[in-house]
């Protein structure tokens, strides 16, 4: 969970042309001077004109927002200038609605149940036989 905070997301302009995954990682090197060895992961979803850019440490993501107070600009090859919305990723919330569920089932059961477990907890285990020879 605590990964999340790592992570920024920048999203371009919805209006603006599409960019390509080379142009995306120039402009985290050259405009945005994030260092190769600060990230470990960039994941572009490009129906919604973002990337999201996985830091190793969350001191790397206050000093960018800091840096860029949560705006940048993209100048494409065509000339156009886009504003770019640089925010941390919120885990975010869902409403869930559950039905035909038995009257004598408790709210602290189902809680229980919705809850995930803490990190690196086995829930299950199978036992697998090798084949036999």
């Amino acid at each position: 969970m605590d990964d999340r905070h790592n992570t920024i997301v920048c999203t371009f302009d919805p209006t603006s042309p599409r960019i390509t995954a080379y142009d995306i990682h120039e402009w985290i090197h050259k405009v945005q001077r994030i260092p190769e060895h600060t990230f470990s992961m960039i994941q572009i979803d490009g129906t919604k004109r973002q990337d999201y850019i996985k830091l190793i440490d969350n001191v790397y993501v206050q000093a960018l927002l800091r840096e860029t107070n949560g705006h940048a600009k993209y100048k494409h090859h065509n000339g156009v200038l886009s504003i770019v919305n640089i925010e941390v990723v919120g885990m975010g919330t869902k409403r869930v609605r559950i039905a035909n569920l038995p009257p004598e089932l408790k709210e602290h059961a189902l809680r229980t149940a919705l809850t995930p477990p803490p990190p690196g907890t086995v829930r299950a285990g199978i036992k697998e036989m090798g084949p036999k020879t």
